[in-house]
């Protein structure tokens, strides 16, 4: 709620001080658009805790739904398209404590952590996807294959492996070396799952 509020005190403040707010053609970036800005207006909504898919500079639907969260969050027509005046109000929008704004479930688990460096793991998950940070192993039966997940302290993640050991409430998260799966060890963590 307080954030809703500085953000609501922003918006009227930046309207005080005669900041003109842009024409709707004014476009910076909108579904279909792909490059630097999108991979910046991405980086800056998941700051402000309204997006968590991939940094990929592709606004797909994704980016768009995050934008239309963020604009209704303002009380301002939710079209989804971003404009200068979005990227203004973006710039200057509270950074979050990583809890995403929209998420289907969340659950508490046990964490260990792998990489494709450790023995016996190889370099394609059960999906077909190179082994990296970002694809965590699950038990299927308690979150789906292919589901988007958000991990405080590790960061979006996708269920995209299994593992033998990972049975109930485990989750296994990808790290890139063997030395960062070896510092994360065991631990539990918070596990969104989103929608």
């Amino acid at each position: 709620m307080k954030r809703i509020t500085l953000l609501v005190c922003l918006f009227l403040a930046l309207q005080g001080t005669g900041v003109v707010f842009a024409d709707p053609f004014d476009v910076v970036a909108k579904r279909g658009m792909t490059g630097e800005t999108v991979t910046r207006v991405q980086t800056m909504l998941m700051s402000a805790g309204f997006y968590y898919g991939p940094v990929d500079g592709a606004f797909g639907s994704g980016t768009e739904a995050a934008v239309k969260a963020f604009q209704e969050r303002l009380g301002i027509p939710a079209d989804g398209v971003v404009t200068e005046d979005i990227v203004r109000l973006l710039k200057y929008a509270p950074k979050t404590d990583n809890t995403p704004s929209r998420y289907r479930r969340v659950m508490t688990m046990e964490a260990t952590a792998y990489s494709s460096e450790d023995p016996g793991c190889g370099l394609y998950t059960a999906r077909g996807s190179r082994l990296t940070k970002g694809l965590v192993a699950v038990d299927p039966s308690v979150i789906p294959l292919g589901t988007r997940l958000y991990i405080p302290g590790y960061g979006p993640a996708i269920a995209d492996d299994t593992g033998g050991a990972i049975k109930g409430a485990r989750i296994d998260l990808a790290y890139n070396s063997r030395g960062e799966a070896l510092q994360f060890g065991r631990r539990q963590v918070t596990v969104y799952i989103l929608d």
